[in-house]
Formats: structure tokens, C-alpha cells, sequence
């Protein structure tokens, strides 16, 4: 991708569109095609070249997009911080990527003198001021004929630092042919037109889906109405003012809209696509949505930062009872399911999910040992996820290897007690772990959260699973509270639930 020619072309083609919209302010195509020229030319002012890394250190604003694109231009690799993160988690990422240059905004509490002391390869630290709205005069202007150097698309793009589900943080590397892989899924998939525009409400820049907003808004020309955190009320305003087509979700989140007493009466219908992804979704909360917007095709997705997500949606259109998951990976991407061992399994069986194609990462930045752990010598990545195939090719994700408990030798798999324990008309949200056991192993334990004005027991919930469910299935034990722990990008934090 040459990111000098894209800004050139919507800069041309679309010289006053809004390239962003954020709260009050409209960014144009062409300013988004100066401001990322500048700041381009600041990096290389600070010695930046080619393959060097940057790390950035921002709330979800506008000038997270900026650096992406300086970074970009210079063909150096991109290292996205997020935010939440403390000083020492800092410092650590730092060293361990070798980054020359933080892309900063300051934050109460954060001593940057002591990053700086503490990171050797670091050279500087360039801030943002929000007060003032600039980079504390490290742009220099006069950059609008700065130009992207030309590189091989297999160069290294950026790092992403992601421990997935169990283990420590691990940088999952792309290369810049790897940014191509969701736009050709965006655009294979939903067919995008310059009329759209699409909502990122919240989803952190330091991970691989809040790239990929900022890429999608590049490349096909559309407006991005970006939100710095997720609130129900401003999501739904924002689609209703804006005339949103196309927004992308977790289920956590479908969660907090559908406790507002009122989402019904807002004016989805500019909408075209809403997409869950992130997680296994209920159809229950999809269907209650869907009257909200009855012209939105309704879509699961499925991706992972390895795989410079997304890799695929699972359309369903009206039908939400269709919704737990099925879809076909598009043609450049193959897929089989394979057992312990790594053996084809035939259609209709569960295991674990391997995948190969351009989309699979380089790897994980400077660990080999990991990286051979999960990608084997011909290409193929096994991501840990647990699915089936149909015999017309469709794939359902089951879930994580980790969601499964093994009862007294039977395997449980927890998204399919969530998905049942869902459709009770007093639940809210729900997250089922396994707890040791002295006489079966593992039993299953559900944390539930209520709907406002609710009550049920833990004994009615109990007996509503045994009508549904058998009975090594029905969790031995529930846990009420007010609302469940949700990581950076609104998935229930189910680790933090084992963990207690």
C-alpha cells in the first residue's frame, strides 16, 4: 500500500468531505493529507527511517490516525499503545520493540522523564497538547509535497502487543502487505460506497480493529465518526445525527445499548450493516436490536490480531436465530478444523481452527519460541479457537480451547451455556468459567448480570438450565452482580472471572 498516493487521491477526489468527525470537529480529507504529511516530516526531522519504530501513546483522538499515517509514509513500523496502560507496562513495551521515537499524549501520573531514563533506545518524546491542539511545535509545516518512500509490501508495518487470552503480552508482527488483508474482507464482504460512513465508538487505535477503522475511512473514502470511549446514548446520537450506515460492535456492547430505556426511539435507519464481532453473540440481543434498525443486514465477524483481522463475516441478514456463526472465509484464505493432533476432521466435527494465507502474521516480534508454538512449517496458524464446519462449508465458532471445561470427562464448552442462560428474560449479560472440583475435575460457574427492575434466584436460573440443558452442563454455581468486568475493547474479562 502506498499511503502517499491514497491521501493524495481522497485529498484530490474529496478535497472538503470530513474524513473524520470528531465531537464538534470535522477533519477534511485534505487536512487529514497535511497533517499526516507534517507530521511525517517531524519523525524524520527526529532521525526516523525506514523499519525504525514509533510508538504511540494516545486516547482514541484524531491524532492517533495522524501518526499511524506519518509512520506509514516513512515505510517505519507502527508500535500502538493503549492508553489504560501503566507507566512500567509502558516502558516494557518500549524496550522490547527497540521504539526511537514516543508519539505521546501526557497523562496524569506518568512521569515521561522516567520513560525516558528507563528506555536506552529512546530518543524522544514528541507531545501532543491537547490545550493547544498541536504537537508542542514539532510540526514544522510546508510538507505537502513529502512523499512515501517505496518499499517491499513484506517489510515489517506494524506491532501489536496482545496476550489473547492466557500468557504475557506477546507482539503479534504485520508487515504492510498484511493492511491489505482487511480492506480486501471490508470490501469483499459489504461492498462499501463512498456514501457510507462508518462509527468507531471506542475500540481502542492500539488494537488491530481501531486500525483498521482509520484504514477503512483511507481507502475507500468514507467518513469516520470517531468516539474517544463507548457510552450507549452518544453511540446511538451519533448514528442519528450523522446518518451512520456501517458500525462494528462487541456483544458487551449490543448489552449496554439495550439497557437504555429509549434505544428504540432514536432513527437508526440510515443504517445498512451492524456487525458483532469479538466474541460469541446471542441471537436474543441481536433480535431485540434488530427492531431498532430493521434495515441494517445484521453480521457476525470473526478475526484475531494474527490474523490482521477481520478474516471473515458470518452474514445471517434478518435471520438472527441464524446468527451463532456460520460463514465461509473469503477465496485467499483457507481454513481446516483438525483434532489434537493436527488431523483433517470431517465435516460436522469440533476442533480447533487452523488457518493459512496471506492475512497470517509474520509472527511474534522476537520471540521464536512462540511463534513456532503456533504457526507450523507450511503456513498454517492454529488460532486456539474451536469450531465446526457444515457440509456447505459454512464455519461456526464454538469457542476458545480455554472455554472448555471438562466435567467428569465431558467436554462443556461455556458459549453455549452463556447462549441458553441469554435467553432468560432477566438477564442481562452473563459469563460461565470453570472452577476446580474435587469429585468431577471442573464444574461450570455462571457470573450473571440483571436487568434493571429484575429479580430472579439462583435456583429458578438453575432449573431454567436443566430444561435446556443436560445436567453436566447446567453450572453448579451462579454469582450475581451488578455488572461484569470488561476489557479494553468491551469483551466480558473473563480471565479476571477466573482468576476470583
Amino acid at each position: 500500500m502506498n499511503f502517499s498516493e491514497l491521501l493524495e487521491k481522497q485529498a484530490k477526489q474529496h478535497s472538503a468531505k470530513p474524513a473524520i468527525i470528531f465531537g464538534d470537529r470535522a477533519i477534511t480529507f485534505q487536512a487529514l493529507k497535511k497533517l499526516s504529511l507534517e507530521l511525517s516530516l517531524a519523525l524524520t526531522r527526529c532521525g526516523i527511517k525506514k523499519s525504525e519504530r514509533v510508538a504511540i501513546f494516545l486516547p482514541n483522538i484524531p491524532q492517533y490516525i495522524y501518526s499511524f499515517f506519518g509512520v506509514f509514509l516513512l515505510r517505519g513500523i507502527c508500535v500502538p499503545l493503549d492508553f489504560m496502560l501503566t507507566e512500567e507496562e509502558v516502558i516494557g513495551f518500549i524496550n522490547h520493540s527497540e521504539s526511537r521515537v514516543l508519539l505521546a499524549q501526557n497523562k496524569k501520573g506518568f512521569d515521561f522523564l522516567r520513560i525516558k531514563e528507563n528506555c536506552p533506545k529512546l530518543k524522544e518524546v514528541i507531545f501532543f497538547n491537547e490545550a493547544s491542539a498541536s504537537w508542542d511545535g514539532f510540526l514544522p509545516g510546508g510538507a505537502e509535497d513529502s512523499k512515501s518512500l517505496h518499499a517491499d509490501e513484506n517489510d515489517p508495518a506494524v506491532i501489536f502487543y496482545t496476550s489473547g487470552s492466557t500468557g504475557h503480552p506477546k507482539g503479534v508482527l504485520l508487515n504492510y502487505s498484511h493492511l491489505r488483508n482487511p480492506l480486501d474482507c471490508f470490501e469483499y464482504y459489504l461492498k462499501p460506497k463512498v456514501t457510507d460512513s462508518l462509527i468507531c465508538a471506542g475500540v481502542p487505535f492500539s488494537h488491530i480493529g481501531g486500525l483498521d477503522y482509520a484504514l477503512f475511512m483511507l481507502y475507500f473514502g468514507i467518513t469516520l465518526v470517531l468516539m474517544e470511549r463507548f457510552h450507549p446514548l452518544e453511540f446511538l446520537k451519533a448514528i442519528e445525527r450523522y446518518k451512520t450506515t456501517i458500525f462494528c460492535i462487541v456483544p458487551a456492547m449490543y448489552v449496554a445499548v439495550l439497557s437504555l430505556k429509549e434505544y428504540d426511539k432514536f432513527d437508526l435507519s440510515s443504517l445498512r450493516f451492524a456487525v458483532v464481532f469479538g466474541a460469541p453473540s446471542s441471537p436474543v440481543l441481536l433480535e431485540r436490536f434488530h427492531k431498532a434498525c430493521p434495515n441494517a443486514y445484521l453480521l457476525n465477524g470473526w478475526g484475531m490480531t494474527e490474523t490482521a483481522a477481520p478474516n471473515v463475516f458470518l452474514p445471517t441478514g434478518t435471520n438472527t436465530k441464524e446468527i451463532p456463526n456460520t460463514g465461509k472465509f473469503p477465496p485467499a484464505t483457507e481454513a481446516k478444523i483438525t483434532d489434537a493432533d493436527g488431523n483433517t476432521l470431517p465435516d460436522e466435527k469440533e476442533g480447533e481452527l487452523w488457518i493459512r494465507g496471506k492475512a497470517v502474521m509474520a509472527g511474534y516480534y522476537k520471540e521464536p519460541g512462540l511463534t513456532v508454538q503456533v504457526l507450523t512449517p507450511d503456513g498454517w496458524l492454529k488460532t486456539g479457537d474451536v469450531a465446526r464446519r457444515d457440509k456447505l462449508g459454512r464455519y461456526s465458532i464454538v469457542g476458545r480451547k480455554k472455554e472448555m471445561i471438562k466435567v467428569a470427562g465431558e467436554i462443556v464448552f461455556e458459549p453455549e451455556i452463556e447462549a441458553l442462560i441469554q435467553r432468560h428474560p432477566a438477564v442481562a449479560e452473563v459469563a460461565v468459567v470453570g472452577i476446580a472440583d474435587n469429585l468431577r475435575g471442573e464444574v461450570p460457574k455462571a457470573y450473571v448480570a440483571l436487568k434493571e427492575g429484575t429479580q430472579v434466584t439462583e435456583e429458578e436460573l438453575r432449573y431454567f438450565c436443566r430444561q435446556h440443558l443436560a445436567h453436566f452442563k447446567t453450572p453448579h454455581y451462579f454469582e450475581f452482580r451488578a455488572v461484569l468486568p470488561k476489557n479494553r475493547v468491551g469483551k466480558i474479562d473473563k480471565e479476571s472471572l477466573r482468576k476470583v
